[in-house]
């Protein structure tokens, strides 16, 4: 998912998502930092993602996340390129209907790709196919887990359900990882303030 997306306020709630799926995925995040990203992984993110971590980098915070997603959404397949693209532009064109199978013949065809992973589970989440964005989530981190879009993308299906604890431990993982990420910090304020609330 994309980390520039805010904490969503959505007017309605999803399908109920069983209760294993959120205990799964928050069982792997949690385990994150002791996760390689596989072997198809650009070496370069390594040195990308360890500046990106720093309080004050030395390139801009936004220029490193967009090296970041450049090379998240890049493959040596053109066709595959070509594929994604074109999913990616009917989402932009809320051609949803056209994107889902698009992304559907990519993770087929790619399947070691995390970047295709993410984006099916972005569309899900868009569509509030929420049991099937978790499972998304799932591969993508497991091919790559510094993808910090995907673990917000986490936290924000948990708001979604009002899975608090869940949602503030999946936005501060995303945050370990990326702390220049826009509006997780005050999110997970809000939950706090949540939190107590129900304590008084």
């Amino acid at each position: 998912m994309s980390e520039r997306r805010r904490t969503p306020r959505p007017p309605r709630r999803s399908a109920p998502v069983p209760t294993v799926l959120f205990d799964g995925l928050l069982e792997l995040v949690l385990s994150l930092p002791r996760r390689e990203p596989c072997s198809a992984s650009p070496r370069r993110l390594a040195s990308l993602f360890k500046d990106l971590a720093r309080e004050d980098p030395e390139r801009d915070p936004e220029e490193l996340c967009d090296l970041i997603w450049a090379h998240w959404i890049a493959h040596r397949d053109h066709s595959a390129c070509s594929t994604m693209c074109a999913a990616i532009e009917a989402m932009d064109h809320g051609a949803f209907d056209l994107a889902r199978p698009i992304l559907d013949r990519l993770v087929e065809s790619q399947p070691g790709w995390a970047e295709a992973w993410n984006k099916r589970g972005t569309l899900a989440f868009i569509e509030r196919r929420d049991a099937d964005a978790l499972g998304d989530i799932e591969r993508t981190l497991v091919l790559e887990p510094r993808h910090f879009g995907a673990v917000s993308g986490f936290g924000q299906i948990c708001l979604r359900h009002g899975r608090l604890a869940e949602a503030k431990a999946a936005f501060q993982m995303a945050l370990a990882i990326n702390p220049h990420l826009c509006g997780l910090s005050e999110a997970i304020d809000e939950i706090g303030w949540a939190t107590r609330s129900q304590f008084h």
